[in-house]
């Protein structure tokens, strides 16, 4: 009984908390695992910054003890009406001839609230494994971004927004993200607010444009707007200025 009120709280709130990584019983398979665990890369800056593919997830756990998931809100329950309230699964069914076969398909948003963010989507049979999946994927697509003070109303130079404008498409959605002076908070839909707040960014303005209501493609837009934070150039008088932080603050 114990087991199913504890899936049950999962589903409503969406928060995952992770245990504790153990170094010690991981076996890497890669190169890059292999130098990760006998200590010679301990920082995972050093990973992004060579623009090596991470094919291990267990390399951002060991890396980023402090990392945090969540699960984000992509479907809707069924309800009277044609209502229903938003659930982090999105069911769909195949039909055969020995009845229909359900899957599920959730996505998941992992970050360490200091410049680094992934997002994922897995899709199973059963609700665990996509779950899974959806995590193990977003560490697989982890990225770092810069922070720092780019509205004009504030000039405070501490990396609270993103430093520069930036613009994201999936599909018809165009979604648009600008700096905001300390204290505005996150005036963005509630699905992206939780991917800006586990990179670490605190307050920015936005607008999307399209088909907002596929969420997945809202998400999947607001990402590709903050992996430009990472591939934009920025001169050194504008880092100086802008109070701009590449990934952890140090």
């Amino acid at each position: 009984m114990a087991r199913k009120d504890k899936i049950v709280k999962v589903e409503e709130t969406g928060i995952r908390k992770d245990k504790g990584f153990n170094k010690e019983a991981w076996t890497p398979k890669t190169e890059l695992g292999q130098k990760v665990k006998s200590g010679v890369i301990d920082n995972i800056d050093t990973i992004l910054n060579s623009g090596k593919r991470i094919l291990e997830s267990e390399i951002v756990d060991a890396l980023l003890p402090n990392l945090e998931s969540e699960l984000l809100k992509i479907g809707q329950s069924k309800g009277k009406f044609g209502g229903g309230k938003r659930t982090i699964w999105k069911t769909t069914q195949k039909k055969t001839k020995e009845g229909n076969k359900p899957s599920f398909t959730t996505m998941a948003v992992v970050g360490d609230k200091d410049g680094h963010v992934g997002i994922g989507l897995g899709k199973a049979k059963e609700t665990m494994p996509a779950r899974e999946k959806a995590i193990k994927q977003a560490k697989l697509n982890i990225i770092k971004i810069k922070r720092g003070c780019g509205s004009w109303a504030c000039g405070c130079r501490e990396p609270h927004t993103i430093p520069f404008e930036v613009k994201g498409k999936c599909g018809s959605l165009n979604i648009r993200i600008n700096p905001a002076p300390k204290g505005t908070g996150l005036c963005m839909q509630e699905e992206c607010q939780k991917l800006l707040k586990l990179a670490g960014v605190k307050d920015v303005y936005s607008k999307a444009r399209g088909q907002t209501a596929s969420r997945i493609n809202l998400i999947k837009a607001c990402f590709t707007a903050l992996r430009q934070l990472t591939t934009m150039k920025v001169k050194d008088i504008h880092v100086e200025k802008l109070g701009i932080v590449s990934g952890k603050k140090e």
